[in-house]
């Protein structure tokens, strides 16, 4: 065996299948599930990714990092799906772009999905759009730990459905890098305190909206497993194969 320094694109070992699961309204959206090899994953991340009219889909970096590193590191479940109609190589979702409104199946369905699969511990984890989404809707589903935010625009979730996390018993992880495109800490850790003063707000120094960069990478990696197994932290930064 040699170890392999974890980094850029690396994929450790993981039981990976490619998932389909259904919307109430009917849509058919696709996705992958990758769980540890030769175990019970101890939590598991439902992942909301980016605006997919500005590129964003299941593949943006951080989540496909995510369901590449954190079964093997973090024995973490990982779900990834591309929302209604936004396409990967995975496939096309059906449907079309619903602007925060109509994706509220797609969360109800991932976490049906989850659910049926006996999967435990279920965490919300969103980036940039996909945050607003789990903003909104996030609290409909009594399974749900929390939610980890990745770079938070605040457009589409208004402050009445942020305020409705506090006190719900579900955690709240934020994280703002500092030269965020959309909201930097400044601006953002206010609105988060008066909302939801229990959270835990994170501004991330140097960090960008798209967490570009293996330094950034590994910060947002490990504030996820803080969050939901930190008995798995430090993550290690090289792994034997």
């Amino acid at each position: 065996m040699t170890a392999v320094e974890i980094r850029g694109p690396i994929e450790l070992p993981a039981e990976r299948e490619d998932i389909e699961f259904t919307t109430l309204d009917r849509l058919r959206l696709v996705g992958e599930l990758a769980t540890p090899t030769g175990g019970q994953p101890v939590a598991t991340l439902i992942t909301l990714h980016p605006l997919p009219t500005q590129g964003g889909f299941m593949d943006s970096h951080i989540l496909r990092k995510a369901a590449a590193r954190l079964p093997a590191l973090a024995d973490l479940a990982v779900l990834r799906f591309n929302t209604r109609g936004t396409s990967s190589p995975r496939g096309t979702s059906d449907g079309a772009f619903g602007e925060g409104i109509t994706e509220r199946f797609d969360l109800e369905a991932a976490v049906r999905f989850a659910r049926e699969r006996g999967l435990p511990r279920p965490w919300i984890v969103g980036w940039s759009f996909g945050t607003e989404v789990a903003i909104k809707y996030g609290l409909a589903h009594d399974e749900v730990e929390g939610a980890v935010l990745l770079s938070p625009p605040l457009k589409r979730a208004t402050r009445d459905e942020l305020a409705a996390w506090h006190g719900s018993g579900k955690r709240m992880v934020v994280l703002v890098p500092e030269h965020d495109d959309f909201l930097r800490p400044a601006e953002a850790e206010p609105i988060f305190r008066a909302a939801v003063p229990e959270a835990e707000f994170i501004a991330v120094p140097g960090g960008k909206h798209l967490w570009v960069g293996e330094s950034q990478t590994r910060t947002v990696l490990t504030e996820i497993v803080r969050a939901t197994n930190p008995a798995a932290l430090p993550l290690p930064e090289t792994y034997e194969l």
